[in-house]
């Protein structure tokens, strides 16, 4: 039998835990690369400042952590729309904040490395495509989101049935749900097109790295508010609300399925272990090369257009 409105009709008693999506192991892989990879960026952004150094160790560590959090992001928000139809909102809410754990670290790594995108046509699209399909996704999600809350849907029916039920009428925090949502949504729209227009200016003006100080600190801002939110929202750390009625404390269990995601953060490790053993070879940076540049006048002022490299299938 297909779904249909049939299938919302019957609301069940207890709802089934997922330790897929909200056990303690994933929820803190995400946290975790977060805020480590924000700290990273931190610290790229600050030598770049200084230009003490160009910080190859951290760079190299910094795209590690950056691409396992995107692919996560995107991967987690795809098994959330395909299970649309048995996944219920407070797991479909917890997968949404971790996609914005996900955009905030895309972002803060290309505020960070956007030089190292720049000089690489396919790595610059590359990252420009998945920003593009992280960003389709979370608004796809937060339009999820938004339903559930003006139709005040019913929190053990699936998240599928917001297009299959009629309203009951918003609940006495609808207002804050609805202007927090729109605003996220809205926020992640506004961050893709300055991230985008970032990733492909070839000018570096001197005000450029005051653009750079202001998003790193509105992605922290971001991380901190969403991974607060999963904290509170999940069985695993927090209290799930108490009209979800969880069947068990799965989520709470640390199983290997929880261990895994945590065991590959020490994956760039060891690509930071060769770097520091001279097996891998790092792209240098002008920071390290012109020792009379005065401070403030950074890698990111004196790169030139041949350091950008054109599109060769359309651009110059």
């Amino acid at each position: 039998m297909g779904f249909d409105a049939a299938s919302c009709a019957t609301i069940p008693d207890k709802v089934e835990t997922d330790a897929g999506v909200a056990g303690p192991g994933v929820l803190l892989s995400f946290i975790v690369t977060n805020f480590l990879s924000l700290g990273l960026s931190a610290i790229i952004i600050l030598f770049g400042l200084r230009k003490s150094t160009s910080a190859p160790i951290c760079r190299k560590l910094l795209s590690s952590f950056s691409d396992q959090q995107i692919l996560t992001g995107i991967g987690i928000q795809c098994v959330g729309l395909a299970k649309m139809e048995t996944m219920v909102p407070y797991h479909f809410f917890i997968i949404w904040l971790l996609s914005l754990l996900s955009t905030a670290t895309n972002l803060g790594t290309l505020l960070a490395l956007v030089n190292d995108f720049k000089r690489d046509w396919v790595l610059r699209w590359i990252r420009q495509f998945l920003m593009l399909l992280n960003l389709v996704l979370g608004c796809l999600s937060g339009i999820f989101i938004l339903q559930t809350v003006t139709k005040n849907l019913n929190p053990r029916l699936p998240i599928a049935c917001v297009w299959e039920v009629d309203s009951k009428g918003a609940s006495s925090n609808a207002a804050l749900s609805i202007a927090g949502t729109v605003a996220v949504i809205a926020g992640n729209v506004l961050t893709f097109s300055i991230a985008t227009w970032y990733l492909h200016y070839r000018q570096n003006p001197r005000w450029l790295k005051s653009v750079q100080v202001v998003l790193l600190l509105l992605m922290i801002g971001f991380g901190v508010g969403a991974t607060v939110r999963v904290v509170i929202e999940s069985q695993a750390f927090g209290s799930p609300p108490e009209s979800v009625h969880l069947d068990g404390t799965g989520e709470k269990e640390w199983s290997y399925g929880q261990l895994l995601p945590l065991l590959l953060l020490v994956l760039p490790l060891i690509s930071t272990i060769e770097i520091m053993r001279g097996e891998t070879k790092v792209v240098p940076s002008r920071v390290d090369d012109d020792e009379k540049m005065p401070l403030f006048d950074t890698e990111l002022q004196h790169q030139n257009a041949h350091s950008y490299q054109p599109n060769p299938l359309w651009g110059k």
